[in-house]
């Protein structure tokens, strides 16, 4: 990993360390409901999560020196709220490139934003808003990856680790690093104007994109072939003729 450029960037640049804390998404937060101002690009990296959430109010499972957990703080006062899913684009990509070169093509980004090694999941992204009036303020930006565990409790759904694949440990904050830097890289892209390029690489790297597969719809199962997202972030899923659009509490992929 190459991070001659870190010092350079601004996604970084204020950099807080910390042993332990509840949840770096939370203790980001309440950063920003004091007084003193937060800069833009701030980042919140803890050695050991004792409370870290996933989306829909999951638990999000970590081990001290094994897994990577930060959050970063993004000001995208330039985004309209009718586009707010090309953060959760461009967060999701920028760890997909960080890992790509790692794992190879069976790496992918399961809609929203988890991140996926076949059907096993690596990593999730929670990312919390906070709007005012019609742009958003701040848009606290949570990330945890498995990267050096071998074991994992009964109640993680479907996991797997970096170690598990490739055998070898990394360098936690050398990782996240590279993340900062793919981040910044596609916000300048994404503030230059640049969505149908984030929206590309964003469905290129889509699971299960154009696969007929199984679903689950409240309490009844179809058979469907994802088609793409929208523009608000919405599953577009064909079964039969009929396309329609799902948001995350409406629909689960079903694995075959």
């Amino acid at each position: 990993m190459q991070n001659n450029n870190f010092l350079r960037a601004f996604v970084g640049q204020n950099f807080v360390s910390l042993k332990e804390v509840d949840s770096t998404n939370t203790f980001l937060k309440n950063m920003l409901a004091n007084s003193t101002p937060v800069p833009d690009g701030t980042v919140i990296m803890a050695e050991s999560q004792v409370a870290g959430r996933g989306q829909q109010q999951n638990k999000w499972y970590s081990t001290v020196g094994e897994s990577l957990t930060f959050s970063v703080l993004l000001k995208p006062d330039f985004i309209p709220l009718s586009q707010q899913f090309c953060i959760t684009q461009l967060v999701s990509i920028s760890v997909y490139e960080t890992l790509l070169p790692l794992v190879g093509d069976t790496l992918k980004i399961k809609w929203p934003n988890d991140i996926y090694i076949g059907n096993r999941k690596l990593g999730g992204i929670l990312i919390e808003n906070q709007v005012q009036g019609s742009t958003i303020k701040s848009a606290v930006i949570g990330i945890g990856l498995n990267i050096n565990q071998t074991h994992f409790p009964d109640w993680v759904p479907n996991p797997i680790s970096l170690r598990q694949i490739l055998q070898t440990d990394y360098d936690l904050k050398a990782l996240m690093f590279e993340i900062c830097g793919h981040i910044e890289q596609w916000y300048i892209k994404l503030k230059q104007g640049n969505l149908s390029q984030l929206n590309d690489a964003y469905l290129r790297a889509l699971y299960k994109l154009k696969i007929s597969g199984n679903f689950k719809v409240q309490d009844t199962v179809i058979e469907g072939i994802l088609i793409g997202v929208s523009a608000d972030g919405l599953l577009q899923v064909q079964h039969g003729q009929a396309v329609t659009a799902y948001n995350l509490k409406e629909i689960q992929f079903i694995y075959n």
